[in-house]
């Protein structure tokens, strides 16, 4: 159904585009380097003949697929879909200068990156074990000296070869579809600026995910948290019983939180937790940031409290010192939304269960465009893309899991039209 070599090339040719976002910026995007690849997508669906494809101020890029079936069936107005990836890739490893390497008819064997400054970076089964699925196909890696940027390139390439199957064969029946492309997801900004009347789009996926034939319709909520630290600063040669340095605060509070739970080293499945990132500062003031995240809001508040009442306990020791706490929303559980709309989901695993996939269901330890999506009135699940190892220099997808993200969404748009 899908063209493989395409969707290899356009594949390649995404990934080589640096589109890394920056935490730091207020800008919107982030990056302006992340409208060079708006640029390039806004040509190539001009060149499937999709004619208001456009790459609008803020780094979006936003395109229609017009319907080909009539909008009204008898029982309901036939709705509009949309399909969304975003462009931008992890601050947290380089995506200058990426060097894709195509493994095709990959054997098995431990997969060597060669251009690591250091020593060589070794993809192996033991530490991948969804590379046992992938034998015989083909898989692309960077070169070692940057991370890949299959997330979430992979979803952009998906979206992109099943827009131009559906432009090339008309015959195959669909309601009206946007797609969405986006800047800034890897730092939480990924919907700041979408425009959602232009969007105009009833249902949504995002195709953002990993592994072949996964659903993932639960996120993570998530806050972020900063605690700003004031001391009492003096000269270090006068300070007895005056000095409270705020830097010895910090690490107090950071010393005091859970060693056995509730840190994302010592959890997983449905288990929430607390998160330091970031800390700034002197022996003055210091700032630090954390992320706490838990699959219920209610969850969220409960870690919100702990690390309140550990910042309490600390200052006691401290008695001429301060600290504010500050929560600031960042994402909710998708499932929220999700539960009332029912056909978004099931549809979706319809559509895999199509492509000759068997569907899992999962929840997913994270957050993507969708969760917020999902809460500005456009119900959103995530869809696999076949993107692994993300934020890594050890990042990988397969041709034929990117192949079969865009079987997907091409039946996704059959479902929906009632075909």
């Amino acid at each position: 159904m899908i063209n493989a070599q395409t969707l290899t090339d356009r594949f390649l040719r995404y990934v080589q585009i640096d589109t890394q976002s920056d935490p730091q910026s207020t800008a919107s995007p982030t990056t302006e380097k992340q409208k060079d690849l708006g640029r390039v997508l806004v040509q190539e669906l001009h060149e499937l003949g999709i004619a208001d494809a456009e790459l609008d101020a803020f780094g979006y890029v936003y395109a229609t697929i017009p319907a080909n079936v009539p909008s009204d069936v008898p029982d309901h107005q036939l709705p509009t879909i949309c399909f969304c990836a975003h462009m931008d890739t992890s601050p947290d490893v380089t995506g200058a200068g990426v060097k894709p390497i195509i493994h095709r008819q990959w054997d098995g064997a431990d997969i060597v990156l060669p251009e690591h400054a250091d020593a060589p970076i070794v993809i192996s089964q033991q530490d991948h074990p969804d590379l046992a699925q992938q034998i015989g196909n083909d898989i692309i890696t960077a070169s070692g000296d940057t991370l890949l940027g299959a997330d979430n390139k992979a979803g952009v390439a998906a979206i992109m070869a099943a827009a131009d199957y559906l432009m090339a064969n008309p015959d195959v029946p669909h309601g009206r579809i946007r797609i969405l492309f986006t800047p800034d997801e890897e730092v939480g900004k990924g919907t700041a600026n979408i425009d959602m009347a232009k969007l105009d789009a009833t249902y949504g996926y995002t195709i953002d995910g990993e592994s072949l034939g996964t659903l993932e319709d639960e996120t993570f909520s998530a806050d972020g948290v900063q605690i700003v630290i004031q001391g009492v600063s003096t000269h270090p040669g006068f300070a007895k019983g005056k000095l409270e340095n705020a830097l010895k605060i910090a690490g107090d509070i950071l010393a005091g939180l859970p060693r056995t739970d509730l840190s994302p080293e010592t959890t997983e499945g449905m288990q929430g937790f607390v998160h330091p990132t970031h800390m700034e500062g002197n022996q003055d003031r210091v700032v630090l940031h954390f992320i706490v995240r838990d699959f219920t809001t209610a969850g969220l508040h409960e870690h919100e409290a702990l690390l309140q009442s550990l910042v309490d306990e600390v200052l006691a020791n401290y008695p001429h010192s301060s600290a504010t706490l500050t929560v600031r929303e960042q994402y909710r559980n998708m499932k929220e939304v999700l539960d009332q709309h029912p056909a978004v989901a099931e549809h979706a695993l319809e559509a895999i269960r199509r492509a000759g996939l068997s569907p899992q269901r999962r929840s997913i330890r994270g957050g993507t465009d969708g969760s917020r999506l999902s809460f500005m009135g456009l119900p959103c699940p995530n869809i696999f893309a076949g993107e692994h190892a993300f934020h890594s220099r050890e990042e990988w997808v397969s041709v034929q899991d990117m192949q079969k993200a865009a079987e997907v969404i091409v039946h996704l748009a059959q479902i929906w039209a009632g075909k």
